[in-house]
This record gives C-alpha cells, sequence and structure tokens, in this order.
C-alpha cells in the first residue's frame, strides 16, 4: 500500500515538473515571436520611410543637378532629377552620364510627361502606376530604352494579362516597334481561335506580309489545319494591297508573286483534300509543284478510302447466310432461262427483216460514225496543239524572265541585296540603261573597311553614285544621286534628281523611293571629308535625311529635312526618325555599298 502511494507521488510530481518545463518553453518562445514581429515591424517601418524619403527627394527641387526634357522639341517640359539616382538605378543613365559627366540635360522628345514621371517613381521608389491598357506599350518601349530589366518584365507578363479579344489587334500593332515574340504568339492565339468571327475585320487586312508569314508558321507548329476561309482571306488580302498598282499585268504579277511566297510555306497534310478542289478557282496564281503535291495526296487518299470500301463489301459478303446465296444463284438461273427465251424470240422476230436493208442501214451508220469520230479527232488535234503552243511560249516566256532576272542580280554580286524585286525596283528608279549595265561596286565596307576616309578616296569625283546601307536590324536604304560626291571641304551639291529609298522595312514591306522637295535641290547631298556619305540639308547635327558617321558603323536619319515623307508621316517626329533604319540614332551599319560608272 505504502509503495503504491509512493508511486502515484512520484508520477504526480513528474507531471507538475513537464508541465512547469512546457509553460517555461511557451513563455520562451511566446517573447521570441515577439521579438521576431517588432523586427519585421521596425524593418517595414524603414522601408516605407526609405520609399517616402525618395519620393519627396522627387518631388522637391532641393540638390537636382540634372533636366530631363521631354515632348514638344521646339518647347520641351523640363524634369530635374539627380545624376547619381539615375546612373545607380539606370543602366541606360549610368553610361551616359558616364561619357558625358560635364552634360547637364538631354533631350528624349520621343516621350510624355506622363510616361516620363511614371518612370522616374520607378527609378527613385520602385512604384509605378498604369492609369490604362493603353499606355502599356509606351511604358515598355521605355522600359527597354532605359534598360530597366525587372521593369520590362513585369510589364510585359501585364500585358500578357491584359491581351483579351477585344483589344489584341491593338496590341498587335503597336508590338511592331518592339516586335516581342511574347505579345505576338498570345495575339495570333487569338487570331487563331476567333479567325470565323473576324475574318471580314478591317484590322485583319491591316497585317503586314511579315504578320501573316508568322501567323502561318504559327499554326504549322501547332500542325493545325488550314481551311478555305484562311485562303479566302488570303486571296482577298492581296487584292487589297493590289488596289494600289496599275494595270491588270502589274496586279497578276504582283498576285502570283504573294501567292507564291505565301503557299511555299504550307505543309501539305495542313489542308483538307475536300478543299484542294476549291482551291482550283486560284490555280493560274498557284505553283505548280504545290498543286502535284496535294492533288497526288487526293489521289492516295481516295486510293485508301476505296480499298477500306472494298474490304467492308468483302465483309458484308462474308456475312451474308448461305441461304440467301442459294436463293440467289436460283434467282440468277431462272433470269437466264428467261433472257435466253428472248433472244430467241428476238431471233424469230429480226429473221423476217430483209437481210439487205440490215446490211445499208449498219453501213450508213458506220460510215456517220467514222464521220463523227474523225470530226471529234479534229477538235482534239487542234486544242492538243493549242495547248502545246501555250505551253511553249509560257515556258519560252519563263526561260527570258529567269534570263534577264539572272542578268540582273549578276549585277550585284555577293551584294547586301539578293531579291530580285529590289534589283528591279532599282532600275525603275534610275531609270538610265547606260548607268544600270555598266556600273560596278566600287566600294564595300567590309572588304575596303570602315572608314570614311576610305570610302572618299575610292568614290569621291566619280559621277552618278548608287549608296546602299543594310543595318544589323537587316533594315536596307540609301540614295542615288546624279552628279556624285565631289571633292570639297564642307559644301552642299545641288542635284535635283537626287533621291532616297527604302528597300527593306518592317513597317511597311513595299520598296519605296522619296524625291527631293521642291526648293531644296540645292541641299541634295553634301561633302563632308571626315563624314561618309550624306544626304539632306545639314542646318545643325540634327537635321540630316541620311549621315553616315567618319567610321562609317553609325549615323542618324532625320528623314523628311529635304525628302519627301510617305503619306502620314510629319517631320521631326519619332515614327519619321526611326522609318529608314529603325530609329534616329540607336542602330548600327552592317555594310555599305557604292556603286558607279
Amino acid at each position: 500500500m505504502d509503495n503504491n502511494n509512493n508511486n502515484q507521488i512520484e508520477n504526480a510530481n513528474q507531471n507538475q515538473n513537464q508541465i512547469e518545463n512546457q509553460n517555461e518553453n511557451q513563455i520562451e518562445n511566446a517573447n521570441q515571436n515577439e521579438n521576431e514581429n517588432e523586427m519585421k515591424n521596425l524593418e517595414k517601418k524603414v522601408t516605407k520611410n526609405l520609399i517616402k524619403d525618395y519620393s519627396n527627394l522627387l518631388k522637391e527641387n532641393s540638390f537636382k543637378d540634372f533636366s530631363i526634357f521631354v515632348e514638344n522639341k521646339s518647347n520641351p517640359f523640363e524634369i530635374k532629377v539627380h545624376k547619381s539616382i539615375l546612373s545607380s538605378r539606370s543602366p541606360f543613365f549610368n553610361k551616359f552620364l558616364k561619357e558625358r559627366n560635364e552634360i547637364d540635360k538631354i533631350f528624349l522628345n520621343q516621350f510624355n510627361k506622363k510616361e516620363m514621371e511614371s518612370i522616374l517613381s520607378y527609378i527613385y521608389y520602385g512604384n509605378i502606376s498604369f492609369e490604362n491598357q493603353e499606355n502599356l506599350i509606351q511604358l515598355l518601349e521605355i522600359s527597354i530604352y532605359f534598360k530597366l530589366n525587372l521593369l520590362k518584365e513585369f510589364i510585359q507578363k501585364k500585358i500578357l494579362n491584359s491581351i483579351n479579344y477585344s483589344n489584341f489587334f491593338q496590341f498587335l500593332f503597336q508590338n511592331r516597334n518592339l516586335n516581342s515574340n511574347e505579345i505576338e504568339i498570345k495575339c495570333f492565339e487569338l487570331i487563331n481561335q476567333n479567325f470565323s468571327q473576324i475574318q471580314n475585320n478591317e484590322n485583319l487586312f491591316n497585317l503586314t506580309k511579315e504578320e501573316i508569314i508568322k501567323f502561318i508558321q504559327f499554326k504549322q507548329e501547332k500542325k493545325e489545319i488550314f481551311q478555305f476561309d484562311f485562303f479566302q482571306f488570303l486571296n482577298n488580302w492581296i487584292e487589297k494591297r493590289n488596289e494600289r498598282l496599275k494595270g491588270k499585268k502589274e496586279k497578276e504579277k504582283e498576285k502570283k508573286r504573294l501567292f507564291h511566297s505565301f503557299f511555299s510555306l504550307f505543309d501539305k497534310d495542313s489542308i483538307p483534300k475536300q478543299d484542294f478542289y476549291k482551291l482550283k478557282q486560284f490555280d493560274f496564281f498557284l505553283p505548280n509543284s504545290f498543286l502535284v503535291d496535294i492533288q497526288n495526296k487526293v489521289i492516295q487518299d481516295n486510293q485508301k478510302e476505296n480499298q477500306i470500301q472494298k474490304e467492308e463489301i468483302d465483309n458484308k459478303e462474308k456475312k451474308i447466310p448461305k441461304k440467301m446465296i442459294r436463293a440467289n444463284k436460283k434467282q440468277e438461273k431462272k433470269i437466264q432461262r428467261r433472257d435466253k427465251k428472248i433472244q430467241r424470240r428476238d431471233k424469230k422476230i429480226s429473221s423476217f427483216k430483209s437481210e439487205n436493208q440490215k446490211q445499208k442501214q449498219e453501213i450508213e451508220k458506220q460510215k456517220k460514225d467514222i464521220q463523227n469520230l474523225k470530226s471529234e479527232n479534229e477538235k482534239k488535234d487542234n486544242i492538243l496543239k493549242q495547248k502545246d503552243e501555250e505551253i511553249q511560249n509560257l515556258k519560252l516566256s519563263i526561260e527570258k524572265s529567269n534570263q534577264n532576272e539572272k542578268k540582273l542580280l549578276n549585277m550585284f554580286p555577293d551584294s547586301i541585296i539578293q531579291e530580285i524585286e529590289y534589283v528591279l525596283k532599282l532600275q525603275e528608279w534610275i531609270n538610265d540603261n547606260e548607268f544600270f549595265s555598266k556600273m560596278k561596286k566600287g566600294f564595300s565596307a567590309k572588304k575596303d573597311g570602315f572608314t570614311g576616309n576610305k570610302w572618299h578616296s575610292i568614290c569621291d569625283n566619280k559621277g552618278k553614285t548608287l549608296i546602299i546601307i543594310k543595318t544589323t536590324d537587316n533594315y536596307i536604304f540609301g540614295g542615288f544621286t546624279q552628279v556624285g560626291f565631289k571633292s570639297g571641304s564642307n559644301r552642299y551639291i545641288k542635284d535635283s534628281n537626287a533621291f532616297i529609298f527604302s528597300l527593306k522595312n518592317p513597317k511597311n514591306d513595299l520598296p519605296q523611293k522619296f524625291e527631293i522637295q521642291e526648293n531644296r535641290e540645292d541641299y541634295a547631298i553634301r561633302y563632308v571629308s571626315s563624314n561618309g556619305p550624306r544626304f539632306g540639308d545639314h542646318r545643325n547635327q540634327y537635321c540630316t535625311d541620311i549621315l553616315i558617321s567618319s567610321d562609317l558603323h553609325k549615323g542618324h536619319t532625320d528623314f523628311g529635312a529635304t525628302y519627301k515623307l510617305p503619306n502620314g508621316l510629319k517631320h521631326d517626329t519619332n515614327e519619321a526618325k526611326s522609318y529608314l533604319a529603325g530609329s534616329y540614332s540607336d542602330w548600327t551599319v552592317d555594310e555599305i555599298e557604292t556603286y558607279f560608272i
């Protein structure tokens, strides 16, 4: 009894000790959690005060040592900021201020006040506001311009989440300057999902050739079928595009060229066989190889279907009961006996007819049949001769065209341009057979060196001169002068027949020629010994249509100073300045070629 009491007392003491230890641990944990919460609150308070301080620093004018001018170039809006904060937060400003430490201002007229203030709020204290979806693309452009990579990723994700059925065309067209693959694919997915509803939408016809090609490749990668309504859209798109052309032959030639460029992308398995017969209405414009491949596919599919049907018939015959087979055989024998009776009766009836009469009728019939056969054979022979002549003429025409195209391309050996359409355009614009047949490539920067002195030593005083420039972003543009670059010190050269041109431009895939403006002939080109070729007025350093720097790698394009702009563009705008090379000066020359006699 005493032992039991002692054990109970000992157990009670152990339980009490455990409870006390648990209480002490709970108190210690509670104190530790309280300390951690106090530290977190203190950290939040420090961060909040830091953001507030930087916000006040941006709002106040104290210690500001740098100005950013935006919007209108003639009357810009000034925003004062701190060099140290800009250089620490933006790689763009870091590089700019290191190279130009003495400069206290920068002109960014391509941006407006609200966009710049939003970016500065992010640079100063990590906050940015989105007033509406329309300025997302502009903010993304600025974040890329200032090399703010985290902000760029954040805005791009927000754009992808904002794209929907009602606005995807707007984002697709705005993306042309950014060329974001993610935004483009998201827009293509919505076009693909809703194509039957939007196939007559005017925005769909505003797609460029390059965008349509990318959309076709997008569907090919997804291994999707192309329904006939898509080919109808392609035909309508080409018709609308060709409205600007004059002459039926020119329109047919351009239509055939575009059909070939599109249909060379299609996999024959991506077109339903029933749509192949519908495509016959476009057979004049389609590649022959494409039609042959599709037709062979249809034949193969039909053969497979016939084989399947034959196997099904054989299987059905095997399943017919033997009783029915025997009954059918008996019925066939009855029919055969009846047919024999009819035949014997017919013979008896025919025996009453005169044999001579029968022979005469048969002879007359044979004569008529022979005459008809001769007539039909003559018609078929004539048709075959006509077709043979047409095929022969077509072959000769194609061969002659290929020879002419090959001859023209040979005039540009190892050149920037290898597309025949670009060569034909240059020949049409220059309109000088003597120059075009005798010209040669006199200068190549890749071969002769990227220096302005070398270019002048080869290309000065050559008379008629053609210059072709290619950037690393695959823009191709240039200019032509009748009088050439005459050596002299910093002087304008008059040339009323000079022009500049754009051959390859993602904003407009049609080659274009831009003639000189009225009363601006005196400023057609300019000779500066320290630079490469220059086209247009040079009243100040920002007003030259095309200027190539002394190392031939850089330059700027203030398009519209002297030469006519495309319809809808205005001089001294970002659209005009970036038209020829993708931007005003943020581009690099890949090659410069100069041709003269």
